[in-house]
Parts: C-alpha cells; structure tokens; sequence
C-alpha cells in the first residue's frame, strides 16, 4: 500500500490537504462555515474579484464534508491517472478540467441571468469541490485502455453525465459534462499511456 501512494504522490498530498480542510469545516459553526466556503467559491461576484484565489481554493474543500468518498475515487481514478500519465501530466489535467469547466458552467450560469431565466442571487451560488477535475482525469483514462474496452469506457463515461445533464441541466451537471469532454480532449496528453505496465 505504501508503494502505491508513492507511485501517486500529487494524488495523495491532495487528499491530504482535503483531509485537513474536511475536519476544519467540522469544527466549523453552520453559518460560518458557509461563510467561509462561500468566500473560497468560484461563484460569479468571487471569480470576477479574486479569479486565481477562487479558482485554486475552491479545489482545497469539499462541500458537505465527506471526505471518504472521496478518498476511494481518488484512489480509483485519480493515483491510476497520476500513474500512467505521470505527475506533471495528471496534473495538467486535472487543471484544465476544473478552470475550463467551471469557466464554461459559470458562463452559461450568466448567460442565464442576463436573460432573466435564472435569479440575480445566483451570482453568489456556493460552488467549490474537487469533481470537475475528477471527472477530467475520468475522461483522460480512456485513452489509457485498450481495444474495445476504450470504446465501451468512453460511451460510459458519456452517458453517466450526459444523463444528469439532460434531466437537470444545472450548471454543475454541464460543469461535469463539459469537465469529461476536457478530459477526453486531453488524448496528446495520455500518449503512449496505454502501453504502462501497472506493478
């Protein structure tokens, strides 16, 4: 196991710091935790003010404070990700993932405001997480399989946020979306990845 999170470090230095900021939200009061993460959302009023802080803090908390589930997906995905691509290329990733989608989703959320199909208090919606570069680094890992097996990976990965989206169409359901197409998009990044031995 500990050869494992070696072979992923970024993966696992990550999850740390998730750790840590999941138990500070739980020592937190409701209303001031709210507070707090809402000043470290890539809303709209805080990405127009504080784009880069916004866009780095809001990777560092989860909402609703379960870390586990987390902990399994990105061991699952991500340390598989980080491990076939190497560090500098997950992590590339995992950037354009999460700063193109929440870009995209959040333009669309004031495409909607400005014509008045969604409320003005939209602008300070609570949005921070880990799941738009998730699902990017869900999406590289196509091109990381073989044969028929990447084809069948690939219409999953579609469906399962493509589905979302048709029935919710939130602006986190295209974030999702959009985050899987990122990652798909990402191929050059995941070259020769398919041929990795996995120890």
């Amino acid at each position: 196991m500990a050869g494992y999170v070696r072979s992923a470090p970024g993966t696992y230095i990550w999850l740390a710091i998730l750790f840590v900021t999941t138990v500070a939200l739980h020592h937190m009061p409701p209303q001031f935790e709210t507070a707090f993460l809402r000043q470290r959302s890539t809303n709209l009023h805080e990405l127009s003010a504080h784009p880069a802080r916004v866009l780095f803090a809001s990777a560092m908390w989860i909402a609703g404070g379960r870390w586990l589930p987390y902990a399994v997906l990105f061991t699952v995905f991500h340390a598989q990700a980080e491990r076939r691509l190497g560090t500098p290329r997950w992590l590339a990733v995992c950037a354009a993932a999460h700063v193109l989608a929440t870009l995209i989703s959040e333009g669309a959320l004031l495409w909607g405001i400005r014509r008045g199909v969604v409320p003005e208090s939209a602008v300070n919606t609570l949005d921070v997480g880990v799941s738009y570069a998730l699902a990017g680094v869900v999406g590289v890992l196509t091109w990381c399989l073989r044969g028929p097996w990447r084809y069948g990976y690939a219409a999953a990965v579609l469906g399962f946020f493509a589905v979302p989206l048709a029935a919710g169409r939130t602006f986190t359901d295209l974030g999702h979306f959009t985050a899987a197409l990122i990652g798909l998009a990402c191929r050059p990044l995941a070259a020769g990845a398919g041929k990795t031995r996995i120890p």
